[in-house]
């Protein structure tokens, strides 16, 4: 698509657009598809709960994704690999609970659909049916095609994931993806793989941002970002990381947009010493 054509797609109101639209039903994966067309970049973060995911949702970010990072970010996991399914359809039905214009798109966690197309239809169905996503994601370029296929074909809507995936950490480690001439047509192939088979958009994590420009260019379906450059689709982040409640090193390719940690702490700290100086609860915080 030309910019002149993208400009001309775009709605002169603004009215369609993902972030910042004035619609109140539920976003879809049509909308990203005309997203794309229209050459609207667009916002991904993270959510676990229903009243973040309510924050969120009312700040207009138009896709949250139920990561398995939660394993990580709240569970309390070193990894992602010891998530269950189980766990992610508890977390999955309290971001749904939580939102009304946000498009919900949930992990299928380790162990989860490895095994082949048939288990993951089970995995993604028990997602669809008992926490109400709109969508699911697997990671996984060419060897996790017949999977997409299949849940695509069974009306389940699937993101892909190439580059680093979290839950190949004993494999491949936390690294960049797609270096050097082979690995970047390596990389290219899974995308287009994951397109052929149905996907509605791609994340693309820690790979270089030239070959992630690469790939939004050969590619029909939008392409999603963290630590793969300016030139992606859309952009995604761990919102613990992004508000800085992670605690210790973060990624390279985070920013920081608050430091809640610090926030947190000092009130915990204020309210701490309220209660040793017999300062709360004061007369306006009692019942009588």
């Amino acid at each position: 698509m030309t910019q002149l054509s993208a400009v001309q797609n775009q709605p002169s109101d603004g009215s369609k657009a993902l972030y910042g639209g004035k619609g109140t039903r539920r976003i879809t994966v049509r909308d990203i598809a005309l997203a794309k067309e229209r050459g609207e970049k667009w916002p991904m973060l993270t959510a676990y709960d229903a009243m973040t995911a309510s924050v969120f949702d009312e700040a207009g970010i138009p896709v949250l994704l139920v990561g398995d990072s939660a394993g990580n970010c709240h569970l309390g996991y070193d990894t992602t690999v010891p998530v269950t399914l189980d766990e992610m359809t508890m977390l999955s039905s309290a971001v749904v609970r939580g939102t009304s214009r946000s498009l919900i798109v949930a992990d299928l966690p380790f162990g989860t659909y490895q095994e082949g197309a048939t288990q993951a239809l089970r995995s993604a169905t028990r997602l669809v049916k008992e926490a109400g996503v709109g969508a699911v994601k697997l990671e996984g370029g060419q060897r996790s095609h017949e999977q997409i296929r299949l849940l695509v074909e069974a009306g389940i809507p699937v993101m892909a994931h190439i580059g680093l995936t979290p839950q190949s950490v004993n494999a491949m480690g936390y690294r960049v993806q797609g270096r050097g001439e082979e690995a970047a047509a390596r990389m290219l192939q899974d995308a287009k793989a994951v397109q052929d088979a149905g996907a509605f958009a791609v994340v693309l994590e820690l790979v270089p941002a030239e070959l992630a420009a690469e790939v939004t260019r050969s590619l029909q379906i939008p392409t999603v970002g963290i630590g793969a450059g300016p030139d992606t689709d859309a952009q995604v982040l761990v919102w613990t990381d992004m508000l800085g409640l992670t605690s210790g090193r973060v990624p390279k390719f985070v920013k920081k947009y608050a430091d809640l940690r610090e926030v947190m702490g000092s009130a915990a700290k204020s309210f701490a010493q309220d209660v040793v100086d017999s300062a709360f609860p004061a007369e306006e915080h009692s019942v009588h």
